[in-house]
């Protein structure tokens, strides 16, 4: 009878103990997101031009916390360490003009930043398939045309000097895959001219500083061929630069595809013209930002891992940008914070 008793008694505790642990709560699991480790020298960056247009419109930003934060204050505490700015000739709202320029640029360096200008060679936009003249250079003969760039170049890098500004990095014309100062400069009808105009930029911003490195910069930076083409061809016709400057932005479905295809270009490019690259701007979906994040880990560990350091940097382009312009590449949300896309350039 004890027997049966003890099998009884030890069957309903076993029982009680199943019930107690299928109503107890299952501790969460958490994981702890780690940004990829660079090398010390490595640019994680960020184009921000808009910001002195976005202040003048009313817009603030705001660390995670929603405490505002002055922007390139803000950017530094996310990891930051490089700004890129934009330059227009004569913009007709002024934004972007020399001016502006300046006061962005110190606001970098007093932030601890260093310094990427990028030279569009126009009053507006220059991308693939804009590359207009400025207004005042419009009628100008190629020779002439020349020598206006050349003194506008030196112009713009003898005032950042006056200010105490030296930048790192310059940028000869803006996703040039066509050339630029169209019709003049157009590659694919006088890449001479092109390599010609290439030449006058590099050769202002080293009068003025040799130590600063010149880029030359087109998009799609996974299309090799576009590539080979472009260089190939600067090359032949005696065109000088220090890095290769590359675009890439992916949707959040191909990008693992293009970043493999970018790092293999980067090689290449590496390989054939013994020149370091840089990933100068980059973007992604604002309202998908853990696939962003992924996204920028994946492109920043890549880069990072082209042999002999020859993988200059990443730069996120505008992700400032929050209810500005229609814009949805940005990586801040709704309320002016940074999303947990940035992580991707944490220390």
């Amino acid at each position: 009878m004890k027997k049966v008793l003890w099998v009884y008694s030890v069957a309903s505790l076993l029982i009680i103990l199943s019930c107690s642990n299928k109503g107890s709560t299952p501790t969460p699991v958490t994981t702890t997101y780690t940004p990829p480790v660079v090398s010390t020298t490595f640019a994680k960056g960020a184009d921000i031009s808009w910001v002195t247009q976005m202040e003048a419109s009313g817009v603030k930003f705001y660390d995670k916390n929603g405490n505002q934060t002055e922007l390139f204050a803000l950017m530094k505490s996310l990891g930051f360490n490089s700004i890129r700015l934009r330059a227009f000739v004569n913009p007709s709202d002024g934004w972007c003009n020399t001016t502006d320029l300046v006061a962005k640029a110190i606001r970098a360096k007093n932030a601890g930043m260093k310094i990427l200008i990028d030279f569009h060679y126009s009053d507006v936009w220059a991308d693939p398939g804009h590359q207009t003249k400025p207004v005042a250079w419009a009628s100008l003969d190629f020779a002439i045309l020349l020598t206006t760039m050349n003194t506008y170049t030196v112009g713009v890098i003898n005032t950042l000097k006056t200010n105490g500004i030296t930048p790192d990095w310059v940028q000869i014309g803006n996703e040039t895959n066509d050339g630029m100062l169209w019709e003049d400069g157009r590659a694919s009808t006088n890449m001479a001219n092109f390599a010609a105009l290439i030449k006058t930029g590099y050769l202002a911003v080293k009068s003025v500083s040799s130590t600063t490195k010149v880029i030359v910069h087109i998009s799609n930076g996974y299309d090799n061929t576009l590539f080979r083409w472009m260089f190939d061809g600067l090359k032949a016709n005696g065109a000088q630069w220090d890095i290769i400057g590359m675009s890439l932005y992916p949707s959040t479905t191909n990008y693992t595809t293009l970043d493999a295809q970018c790092l293999a270009n980067i090689n290449d490019m590496i390989s054939r013209y013994s020149t370091p690259c840089m990933v100068v701007e980059v973007g992604m979906d604002a309202t998908q930002p853990a696939t962003t994040r992924d996204f920028l880990t994946d492109i920043i560990t890549k880069v990072n891992s082209v042999a002999g350091g020859n993988g200059l940097g990443v730069f996120y382009w505008e992700p400032e940008a929050y209810n500005w312009q229609s814009y949805t590449l940005g990586a801040f949300d709704t309320s002016g914070k940074p999303t947990i896309a940035l992580d991707a350039f944490g220390n």
